[in-house]
């Protein structure tokens, strides 16, 4: 076994109780969990921490030379404790050591590992992951609040940003783009909370989610027809439901001529164009002053002359300036939000443009919406962690007061699920034809002559095809 097994394999015995008193501290003998290696490396890195102190947070050395202080120092200490490791293990060991400290601890191998999409971290538990769409419990744990703390604030600090007890909650991101949110005390009761939304160092593309079965080739087909044919849209879906993968696979459709403007809080978009400019929100600073929020920026893209308008969640009053966008010549542009249906993501729009502050009639605001959206995709995260696309609908227009909805494609539940318990439906076509057909056909795309269906089959289902059994 290797030395780095032995480590991972001795870490569950850790009692973080003790730990979160003094991080570092070593332990007795009457502590019978502690392995003697994990004993020396707590020893090591109480002693490197009283040794280094303040060097480890000097912004005038570069990161390879401070790396390079605690490895020497690392190796000084642990050398100086007579410990029985063979040369390559004591090095072995030391290398573990430095990624812990300059890295992101034990973050790390599941940052590497592309089957993790979810890293869930409290400081006085283990922690918790999302492979392959189950979440799990793993034997890995954070040392104490300290050392959660100190990767949290070397997280934030990376791109600018800052958490203390002024400031107890940040969106930050990791150099390969995965999105993090850490909450401290007071507002956290129990210590620090960390959470890291991974995404594929490659990003999705269609095929991608054809082979995973989230979409199909006919859903696929359509969607690259609205995309083409500048119809706004809107993915709405719940909490890891895969709305900002669907969102990228979807941009992946606009064409390499047009300017696209990113508007996000924390960057996770990964667009393939040219021409791109990508715009993220600012958080105050320390007066609390200076912040730029979504809002901000969705006006000011209109002076940027895009062609499509991305912003990569809506939350708040900034939805109605993106509506006024798009019924202002942004046609196709496109957006996310949470809903647990295309209905309630109307609902939701409603209420955010109401979070604007202007005092508009409702109904007035149904008006905008419907004349702006064009399409809202639904996606959903199953049981069995897959994520599928459950629903398409058109927004039709005003009939009185409601917004009108005509579904183009609903889930069939009726496959139910395989031996292993995967869920084998798929959003299939109601027999309904969208009121924008004609634009496509206008603009010469060629359509699968089955993409919407026959008509005969949703009456033949009783029209609850989307009903779960």
């Amino acid at each position: 076994m290797s030395l780095r097994d032995r480590l991972n394999e001795s870490a569950p015995a850790v009692d973080v109780e003790a730990e979160a008193v003094s991080p570092m501290a070593s332990r007795g003998d009457d502590d019978m969990p502690l392995s003697p290696l994990l004993g020396l490396r707590l020893r090591a890195q109480e002693k490197l921490f009283e040794r280094l102190g303040n060097r480890l947070h000097d912004s005038t050395l570069s990161a390879e030379q401070l790396e390079r202080s605690v490895h020497d120092e690392l190796l000084r200490i642990i050398d100086a404790e007579q410990s029985p490791l063979k040369p390559e293990e004591l090095e072995n060991l030391v290398e573990t050591m430095t990624d812990d400290i300059m890295g992101y601890g034990p973050l790390q191998a599941f940052l590497e590992d592309d089957r993790v999409t979810e890293i869930m971290v409290s400081a006085n538990g283990p922690i918790y992951i999302e492979r392959d769409g189950i979440v799990e419990q793993t034997d890995s744990r954070f040392l104490s609040e300290d050392h959660l703390r100190r990767v949290i604030e070397r997280i934030v600090s990376g791109v600018g940003r800052r958490i203390d007890e002024s400031s107890p909650m940040v969106d930050a991101r990791l150099k390969d783009g995965s999105r993090v949110n850490a909450v401290l005390p007071p507002l956290t009761v129990d210590g620090p909370s960390l959470t890291v939304r991974k995404f594929a160092r490659r990003p999705y593309e269609v095929s991608d989610l054809i082979a995973n079965h989230t979409l199909t080739p006919r859903v696929a087909a359509l969607l690259e027809a609205c995309v083409a044919a500048k119809v706004s849209t809107v993915v709405s879906g719940g909490t890891g439901s895969g709305k900002t993968t669907f969102l990228n696979v979807l941009s992946s459709f606009i064409g390499e001529k047009e300017r696209i403007i990113t508007i996000e809080d924390a960057v996770e978009l990964q667009l393939q164009q040219k021409h791109v400019v990508r715009m993220e929100s600012r958080p105050p600073n320390l007066e609390g002053s200076g912040a730029i929020p979504i809002r901000e920026l969705v006006r000011n893209s209109l002076r940027m002359r895009p062609d499509r308008i991305i912003v990569g969640e809506v939350r708040g009053g900034e939805a109605l300036d993106m509506l006024q966008a798009m019924n202002t010549g942004h046609e196709g542009s496109l957006t996310t939000l949470h809903a647990n249906s295309p209905r309630d993501a109307l609902s939701r729009l409603e209420t955010m443009v109401l979070m604007a502050g202007m005092d508009l009639p409702l109904r007035a605001i149904r008006e905008q919406v419907a004349a702006a959206i064009g399409l809202i995709v639904h996606t959903s995260r199953m049981n069995d962690g897959t994520r599928k696309v459950v629903r398409i609908s058109e927004v039709t227009g005003m009939e009185g007061d409601t917004i009108q909805l005509s579904d183009l494609y609903t889930f069939d539940w009726s496959a139910g699920t395989d031996a292993h318990g995967r869920v084998l439906g798929s959003a299939q076509p109601t027999g309904l034809r969208p009121s924008f057909h004609g634009r496509l056909d206008d603009l010469g795309i060629d359509l699968p002559a089955d993409l919407f269906g026959n008509p005969a089959d949703l009456i033949a289902s009783g029209g609850r095809r989307d009903v779960r059994p």
